[in-house]
């Protein structure tokens, strides 16, 4: 079959480290195959139940993924790989994924599992910081409705400080300016219209703004970030986690 994804040795090396060990299981499918069959599915879009036979049972494919989402497992593969990102320059900006139909029904409801109302209809929005070579280095899901700017602090919290960083007008708040120079990062922002009293910043640094769109048109090349099939958020946060992992990669 054409378009499979295989882990190639390089990858595996990087994760296998990172795993779980000693798993139950008398004649366990093979982690790495596995795994190929995951990102396979996530980034196709096709069905769990459609994953080709090369990579395993179907169930097996997708209980890994469900269970290692339960358990962070792909949070903290992310985690690890972004210890070694830029520091010079970060940008922060967000992105939104329809829900299809089939992510309704979860639990939660609509706002416990991120899905929210916007202009367009039911939507998840991603929110995400990437270094200066477009690499995503924090990502958090939210209701689609949710601004941008009271996201950016806390998401900004977990990472270490940059030299700059670097986001739009839609994150031009005294608090957010406050806390990056708290941090000894120069906010690159523009000011808004309806602001007051103007701020400087570096019109050449912002230039290299674009980075992060191009990050996120990468990152919705996968048909399961750019349209939200899960129920659950954990499940498309795990999604969203993969995906950067791989983005690491190429």
């Amino acid at each position: 079959m054409t378009g499979e994804f295989w882990l190639d040795d390089r990858q595996w090396s990087v994760i296998a480290p990172l795993l779980p060990r000693n798993q139950p299981g008398a004649h366990r499918t093979d982690d790495r195959r596995v795994i190929s069959g995951i990102i396979h599915v996530l980034r196709s879009g096709c069905r769990w139940q459609d994953c080709p036979v090369c990579y395993g049972p179907s169930t097996t494919v997708y209980n890994r993924f469900h269970r290692w989402s339960a358990r962070g497992i792909w949070r903290r593969l992310f985690e690890a790989l972004v210890e070694t990102a830029d520091r010079d320059i970060h940008m922060i900006d967000s992105t939104t994924s329809k829900a299809h139909r089939s992510a309704a029904g979860g639990k939660g409801g609509r706002n416990g599992e991120a899905i929210g109302r916007s202009r367009g209809g039911r939507s998840t929005k991603i929110h995400a910081v990437v270094d200066g070579c477009g690499r995503p280095i924090a990502l958090c899901i939210t209701p689609g409705q949710r601004g941008d700017a009271p996201v950016a602090i806390p998401i900004l919290t977990s990472l270490p400080p940059s030299r700059l960083c670097a986001a739009d007008t839609a994150y031009d708040s005294k608090a957010l300016r406050d806390f990056l120079i708290g941090r000894g990062t120069q906010p690159v922002i523009p000011n808004n219209p309806t602001r007051k009293r103007m701020q400087p910043f570096d019109l050449v640094a912002y230039r290299r703004r674009n980075i992060i769109e191009r990050a996120f048109c990468r990152l919705k090349d996968w048909r399961r970030v750019a349209t939200r099939y899960d129920k659950l958020m954990l499940n498309f946060a795990a999604t969203c986690y993969i995906a950067a992992i791989v983005m690491w990669w190429t």
